[in-house]
């Protein structure tokens, strides 16, 4: 039997690491403890394994609701920013009914719809972007994440209504972009409210406006019974489970802001990685623009199906996925799995970096192949930038979709350059992980195509 080990570095300690430099904590995790090791990540969590082989992760995952359950042990980091009622916050039957309901909402069909949208949000930030100054890839691609969200989210274009709830999402979303501000998610007993100027008092007064907005819209439109609208916010106010039931407001406000966690900031750090690597390889840039000549026109659902397009997005969420871990399952009675004993009542995390950084998986890890993706099929337990199981990202549809549209457009329209050749490095952003200094770009010339 294989005995599960880890650092020997304090809890607390692990903790501060995986805050600050969590890149450099997992790395070193490999080296050490190449396939599963005991962690001391997450204060609020006891006996907490991370799994980074493939086989172990594929038994745990496909045997979700029996000997492993997901659960939302570890995920009470986020109920300050998603509240209780969120889709990442229910268990069991509940978890289930709630993403059957949700489900149809984020249909292929039903993204495939958003496409113009996407391409008109693009051009519209680029327009404004000043020609031959720097700036960095992340504002702007977070400005086009951003106007997706508001308007297929949320359903708003314009006003003051719009312009209020952008500048406080910008805002509240912000605090945690600063690596150690995550320390108040990861430590409750920092969660002090000292007043407005201090910094949890700073997050509850920006959460509480964008509450009231929130609940505002969801008022005037159950009054004025304008929900037949395609925005994602309508669909989910008609939508009922089997027994006729309809989301409550605090439901679809921490729905709502589940969406946004999720779909803007990742998105972003997606985007603003692509055209990195779109630019520091000039050869990747050259091929996407070579297979969208091949296409009669533009079409958002015609670029979305392109091969090489589509690898470089796939490469890109490798090499860097937003998300670093998967979301926790729990045992739920003592087993083995590939000679190791999991006891009961185990927290697990699968270590989707580490997946994704495996050689014998991906030679030369370290190194941006698109071409690994044209050749070979892998496995939603070797590749899983979404996570996977029951818990598997319901947005990743919408995202890919966004991601492939914005990149090409850009591309295709806009002749950008890197500011300078130093090389990007990943930093935590949030809980995600994004690049570091935002890769710092010029605009230097609008193309007419």
């Amino acid at each position: 039997m294989k005995t599960i080990s880890g650092p020997k570095t304090p809890n607390l300690l692990q903790a501060m690491e995986w805050i600050l430099a969590p890149i450099n904590y997992l790395e070193k995790a490999s080296k050490n403890h190449p396939e599963v090791f005991k962690s001391g990540i997450l204060p609020i969590v006891d006996h907490l394994v991370l799994v980074s082989n493939p086989k172990i992760l594929q038994n745990i995952l496909t045997n979700d609701r029996q000997k492993f359950m997901a659960c939302k042990d570890g995920n009470e980091i986020l109920i300050s920013l998603l509240g209780n009622h969120s889709l990442v916050m229910l268990e069991g039957d509940r978890h289930k009914q709630r993403r059957q309901l949700l489900m149809p909402s984020f249909h292929g069909q039903q993204i495939s719809k958003y496409g113009d949208d996407i391409c008109q949000i693009t051009h519209q930030v680029m327009a404004e972007t000043p020609h031959n100054q720097v700036f960095t890839a992340r504002s702007l691609t977070q400005s086009i994440t951003l106007g997706v969200m508001m308007q297929e989210v949320f359903g708003l274009r314009e006003g003051e209504r719009y312009q209020r709830l952008q500048t406080l999402l910008i805002s509240l979303l912000g605090i945690f972009n600063v690596p150690i501000n995550v320390a108040f998610l990861f430590f409750p007993s920092l969660q002090k409210n000292l007043g407005k100027w201090s910094p949890w008092g700073y997050f509850l007064s920006i959460r509480k406006q964008i509450d009231d907005l929130i609940y505002t819209e969801i008022a005037e439109r159950r009054q004025s019974g304008m929900t037949e609208r395609n925005d994602i916010l309508s669909l989910l106010m008609n939508a009922k489970d089997s027994e006729g039931n309809s989301l409550t407001d605090e439901e679809l406000r921490d729905e709502l802001l589940t969406l946004l966690f999720a779909g803007y900031e990742t998105t972003a750090n997606a985007l603003a990685w692509s055209l990195y690597w779109a630019h520091r390889l000039p050869e990747v840039k050259a091929k996407i623009l070579a297979e969208l000549a091949t296409l009669e026109n533009h079409d958002p659902s015609a670029i979305a199906r392109l091969p090489y397009l589509s690898a470089v997005c796939q490469e890109t969420l490798r090499l860097y996925p937003i998300a670093l871990v998967t979301f926790p399952r729990l045992v739920k009675e003592a087993t083995e799995l590939e000679g190791y004993h999991f006891p009961a009542n185990t927290i697990i995390l699968g270590s989707i970096y580490q997946i994704h950084h495996r050689p014998e998986i991906y030679p030369e890890p370290e190194m941006f192949k698109p071409e690994r993706f044209l050749e070979k099929q892998f496995s939603p337990y070797e590749y899983l930038p979404f996570g996977g199981g029951v818990r598997r990202c319901l947005g990743e549809v919408l995202a890919q979709f966004e991601m492939k549209l914005a990149l090409a457009e850009i591309l295709s329209h806009y002749e950008l350059i890197l500011a300078d050749q130093r090389p990007e490095k990943p930093q935590r952003s949030g809980v995600l992980l994004g690049p570091a200094r935002g890769v710092p770009m010029i605009l230097k010339e609008t193309i007419v195509r």
